[in-house]
């Protein structure tokens, strides 16, 4: 179901709640965090609440869509949407459209509807502030999720985060490492316990997965580590580790969903290495609201260790 509030306020839409709780038996119970989107224009607003209404099967909330506010000439006001039931997946969704100045503090629009004693999340579906924590709405939540990937400069976005990173900050392109790091890992776990004297990672010179690994190879193993830009790739193609005995690699052609671990005297292996979706990336964040400490240092100590091919 969706309710349309026009020329409203916030306290007013929280009243709307409640009282679409009472009649719909709806409950907030079982929420466990407010996902504030904060989103640029209509269709972003959609995507994100399309993924966090994946993420909400895992992650019940209340998710509260904030739009860049329509700054006419005219007098200051708030358009507001509500969606529960199956147009809210697990969650309740609270649109709000300010116009005329009216989002120049977005913290104040959202205060009302704020679960009580529930964490925040912040997530940034386009191009995020310079400095996240200092965002009105950054500065309330425990942790802000960038989407650097998905920016019109990828490069320049990863560089405003490093430059002003805070602990609670992360980015969707962190996530979506996971399954990387952890076979990588585990390749380097078997014998031969041998140290890896460089390390290569290769891939779509756009996308900030590909610096990011790099980044965590680098503060991790602290040997060079190299990045090639592949024009043409989506994202990651392949990382190769040097050993004394061969190199270690591990390889995806583009648009794949398996990729090939190779190792010295063993034969190939296939694995499962999809390219993971936002819904998938976002949900992993929002398994941890502590800050994560891994990403920070290699945002700030792994990336600048990593050299251009």
């Amino acid at each position: 179901m969706i309710v349309t509030l026009n020329d409203t306020t916030s306290a007013a839409v929280g009243n709307r709640l409640v009282s679409l709780r009472d009649e719909g038996g709806a409950v907030a119970l079982g929420r466990v965090l407010t996902l504030v989107i904060l989103a640029d224009d209509e269709a972003s607003a959609e995507a994100g609440i399309r993924s966090s209404n994946v993420a909400s099967h895992e992650h019940p909330s209340r998710v509260l869509v904030v739009l860049r506010d329509n700054d006419t000439d005219g007098r200051a006001g708030l358009d507001a949407e509500i969606r529960v039931g199956r147009d809210a997946g697990a969650s309740e969704v609270v649109v709000l459209r300010p116009y005329g100045g009216a989002g120049a503090r977005p913290d104040t629009l959202i205060m009302p509807l704020l679960l009580p004693d529930a964490p925040i999340v912040a997530w940034w579906v386009n191009t995020p502030p310079a400095a996240p924590s200092q965002h009105p709405i950054g500065r309330m939540a425990q942790r802000r999720i960038t989407n650097s990937m998905h920016c019109p400069d990828p490069g320049l976005v990863m560089a405003e985060l490093r430059e002003n990173y805070a602990p609670g900050d992360t980015d969707l392109s962190w996530a979506g490492l996971t399954m990387w790091r952890s076979i990588l890992a585990a390749a380097l776990d078997e014998p031969p316990m041998e140290a890896v004297t460089a390390a290569t990672v290769t891939g779509s010179p756009y996308h900030p997965s590909i610096a990011l690994l790099a980044g965590w190879l680098a503060e991790r193993l602290r040997v060079p580590v190299t990045m090639e830009g592949v024009a043409g790739d989506d994202a990651i193609s392949a990382v190769v580790l040097e050993r004394e005995s061969g190199p270690v690699s591990l390889a995806r052609a583009n648009g794949s969903t398996v990729a090939v671990l190779s190792r010295p005297g063993r034969p190939d292996q296939r694995v499962n290495l999809p390219q993971r979706d936002i819904e998938n990336c976002l949900i992993e964040e929002l398994r941890r609201l502590d800050p994560d400490p891994t990403y920070g240092e290699v945002l700030t100590r792994g990336l600048p260790l990593v050299e251009m091919a």
